[in-house]
């Protein structure tokens, strides 16, 4: 499939990729944690989009183009995986087999923290050919494994949504949660920074995006931090309404 313009990470190194590692199983124990433009021929979507091949053919794609960002870490750029199997690639599928005339640039960087996707924030935008018409921001789970404070997290994500909203893009937070083994206070700040966030500057709002996969072992490469290819796949499946629904109707935002 053909994305807009593509910003990729290529790997995990050093500590950090140590310390992932060790934390992989640690998010796999997260149950605990709570709580009109020119017609164009669809692209195949996932079978997990359409049901596996039980759903309804996909519908003609129709109208202007809708323009999405896809920022974020290592589980947007698609981490041991072809490109066309990262989250980005098969949510554009989906929604293109929808009708819904959608154009998804990648620009997942693996290892990326909080901090420095705020370091690179501006001048991702600023690469763009348009502005977007959705901005899915995905950051967090870095600082989560590295143990940074929930307080840096914070800050730094809402000064990336006071840069967004500043321009005028809408934005879809992706959220994650904290493992119980953190501690309860760590936990208790972590997950909540998603939700203040979203209501402070008012985004759009996935509260705990791997929701529908977490529990599954199996839907995780060996490393037990990355979804395979069919864990993406649920993925793109279980959010793909409230993409949708966070774009903005033609011709706003």
């Amino acid at each position: 499939m053909q994305q807009g313009t593509v910003t990729e990470g290529s790997r995990m190194h050093g500590r950090g990729w140590s310390k992932m590692m060790v934390a992989g199983a640690a998010l796999l124990a997260l149950a605990a944690c709570g709580d009109p433009a020119e017609e164009a021929t669809a692209p195949p979507a996932s079978g997990a989009a359409l049901g596996a091949g039980e759903g309804p053919p996909p519908i003609p794609v129709m109208g202007p183009e809708r323009r999405i960002l896809a920022f974020g870490d290592s589980l947007f750029a698609g981490y041991g995986l072809e490109p066309e199997q990262s989250y980005p690639a098969q949510l554009e599928a989906a929604l293109r087999a929808k009708g819904v005339n959608a154009r998804i640039a990648n620009a997942g960087v693996s290892g990326d923290t909080s901090a420095a996707g705020l370091m690179r924030l501006a001048f991702t935008l600023d690469a763009q050919g348009e502005t977007p018409d959705l901005f899915i921001l995905e950051l967090g789970g870095n600082d989560l494994l590295r143990g940074l404070s929930p307080e840096e997290t914070k800050a730094n994500l809402g000064k990336m949504l006071d840069e967004l909203k500043a321009r005028g893009i809408p934005v879809l937070l992706m959220g994650m949660r904290a493992p119980p083994n953190y501690g309860p206070e760590y936990q208790a700040q972590f997950d909540a920074l998603y939700r203040e966030l979203a209501k402070e500057h008012g985004a759009a709002l996935i509260p705990f995006w791997l929701e529908d996969i977490y529990r599954e072992s199996d839907l995780f490469q060996d490393d037990r931090i990355h979804p395979t290819a069919e864990g993406i796949e649920r993925l793109v499946a279980s959010t793909l309404g409230e993409v949708e629904g966070a774009l903005p109707p033609p011709g706003e935002g």
